[in-house]
């Protein structure tokens, strides 16, 4: 793709590019300005002022289930119920469930929406994932997600990326996955996430590479110089004002692929063993410790996989890798839903309740609480019945009630919306995508009449209660 340099005019400039120039554009590419994001970072000119919120978004990918998580019915059918009971928070009355004591201690720092409801048809996993990341409540195909509406809002000036997503989601994306989460959307690839990791390589694994940032800018910051020492070469004797803005431009991509601005953020050995003991020495865990590094170095906006890990000696036993909320039981194989293997809420609740626990704790020691909004949600929920599929409990998906859980950002220690005595239905308030969207906006401080291109950025109206 060729960008326009800082200026120029796209239009008066296409008769005035000669081939050195169009070398230098291919060159640019090269040196690592192909990362999504990079360019539109440094070329549109929108400054940001360093009050600027950010936002950590958690997507429990799978569909977790709200009535054995944040909404239990401890007075339904045992067939309802499941087997764990809640605990009292630090916030009268709220309850959660009893495999979180460290969550259960902090929730005068977050705030639980149990009215979540899709009110469009939902088939799978991949039409209530775009909506949810999107805001919307029957998004079309290309409508943008969150980051990448404020990476066109609000580009970050200080990192190579305003917009990260840590853990690719391995598996079929037209099944588990939305397939329009790399895409940008209608704003183009230049506002898509820049995605790290996968189930093969994440930094819980000691051999741990930033291979993406690799891939974009070259094996070695020195073959990076190479590549602006050939590029040099080629300008050598001119003195046009286009070319100037390519070697401006060029500049920067050097400084960002070959200094170390660009790997620090992801680079957990310079943090104290025991700060990744705290968040736990698995995916979740350590995704959620390296998306704190990323807010504090000035990326905007990073959406996080919630994926425990597989438990020891198991793999993707019937499910989606990386999907370890999509607990369907006996019935596609999965094991026990109450149970410790990968599919299971006594392997993953702890591992939640550890790294959500860190995370918070971590950002408010920082004084980082108040500017980074940190957003955790399914896709939907899932059945208040448990299906007995085999002799082997499991739930299925369940879009029309479901919780979601919001901290920071001047939000916290409180409880919005109900669901029935049973969790199927919403009760009161009901909060569909949009109206979550519309939140999350307000929280970032974007105003809800914001629009990019034609398009309004949310339809929905925020929780004004949720702020305090």
């Amino acid at each position: 793709m060729l960008h326009v340099p800082l200026g120029s005019e796209g239009s008066s400039l296409c008769g005035k590019l000669t081939r050195r120039q169009l070398l230098q554009a291919g060159g640019l590419s090269m040196l690592g300005l192909g990362v999504p994001g990079a360019l539109p970072a440094r070329e549109t000119g929108t400054q940001g002022s360093g009050s600027e919120k950010s936002c950590i978004f958690i997507v429990m990918g799978g569909g977790p289930s709200h009535v054995d998580i944040w909404d239990m019915k401890p007075q339904a059918p045992v067939e309802i119920r499941g087997p764990y009971n809640p605990i009292a928070t630090s916030v009268p009355g709220v309850h959660i469930n009893e495999l979180m004591p460290r969550l259960a201690n902090l929730s005068q720092h977050y705030s639980i929406i149990r009215s979540m409801t899709h009110t469009a048809s939902i088939r799978n996993h991949p039409d209530a994932m775009h909506n949810c990341l999107t805001g919307q409540a029957k998004a079309p195909d290309d409508a943008p997600c969150y980051g990448s509406v404020m990476a066109r809002l609000r580009p970050s000036r200080r990192v190579l990326t305003p917009y990260v997503w840590l853990h690719r989601c391995d598996g079929n994306t037209t099944v588990f996955c939305s397939p329009f989460i790399s895409t940008g959307g209608f704003l183009g690839r230049p506002y898509a996430p820049f995605f790290v990791g996968n189930s093969t390589n994440h930094p819980a694994m000691p051999n741990f590479r930033l291979s993406e940032l690799e891939a974009e800018v070259g094996a070695t910051p020195e073959r990076t110089l190479g590549r602006e020492r050939l590029l040099g070469q080629l300008e050598q004797g001119s003195t046009s004002q286009a070319v100037a803005g390519w070697e401006n431009l060029r500049e920067r991509a050097v400084e960002l692929a070959t200094g170390p601005d660009a790997r620090r953020p992801f680079d957990l050995q310079n943090e104290p063993a025991r700060v990744r003991d705290r968040y736990g020495r698995h995916p979740l865990g350590q995704y959620l410790l390296m998306a704190r590094r990323l807010v504090e170095s000035g990326v905007g906006f990073v959406s996080v996989n919630g994926w425990c890990g597989f438990a020891p000696g198991e793999g993707s036993q019937g499910g989606a890798a990386s999907f370890t909320w999509d607990m369907h039981g006996g019935g596609m194989g999965q094991g026990n839903i109450f149970g410790t293997g990968s599919y299971g809420l006594g392997w993953a609740l702890p591992r939640l309740d550890e790294a959500l626990s860190a995370l918070l704790d971590d950002l408010r020691e920082r004084g980082m609480l108040r500017n980074t909004l940190v957003v955790v949600v399914g896709e939907f929920g899932r059945t208040p019945r448990i299906d007995n599929g085999r002799g082997i409990p499991g739930r299925s998906h369940w879009p029309n009630c479901f919780s979601a859980v919001l901290a920071g950002g001047g939000i916290g220690g409180s409880v919005y919306g109900a669901s029935d005595r049973i969790g199927a239905y919403v009760k009161d308030h009901p909060v569909p995508p949009q109206v979550l969207g519309a939140t999350i906006y307000q929280a970032l401080g974007v105003p809800r009449e914001t629009q990019v291109g034609s398009r309004p950025i949310t339809t929905g109206e925020p929780i004004h209660e949720l702020f305090r």
